[in-house]
């Protein structure tokens, strides 16, 4: 089973690109460290206040890739330097 999710966020601490890619950085390291997941920005490198990130698990249950996929959305949603807002979760 192979989940794919797409979440938008909006940043609103940092200033400067340089200032969103640190956040960004940090956040995608911390997924992958700690769940094991694929992650990459997919969207929206230019803007210092929105990123789009691509989060992927492969698991042979399907209930287990959707709970790490959850825990995975509720670690983003706890990060208080951004704001989850579009989220897309697909089963393949």
């Amino acid at each position: 089973m192979i989940i794919y999710a797409e979440v938008e966020c909006v940043l609103y601490t940092p200033h400067s690109l340089k200032q969103k890619r640190s956040i960004v950085k940090r956040l995608v390291s911390k997924l992958r460290n700690d769940f094991n997941v694929t992650v990459a920005e997919l969207d929206y490198q230019d803007l210092w206040q929105r990123t789009k990130l691509g989060i992927v698990t492969i698991s042979n249950e399907q209930k287990i890739a959707e709970q790490l996929i959850q825990e995975v959305l509720k670690t983003i949603d706890q990060n208080p330097e951004l704001e989850r807002t579009l989220t897309s979760v697909n089963r393949i």
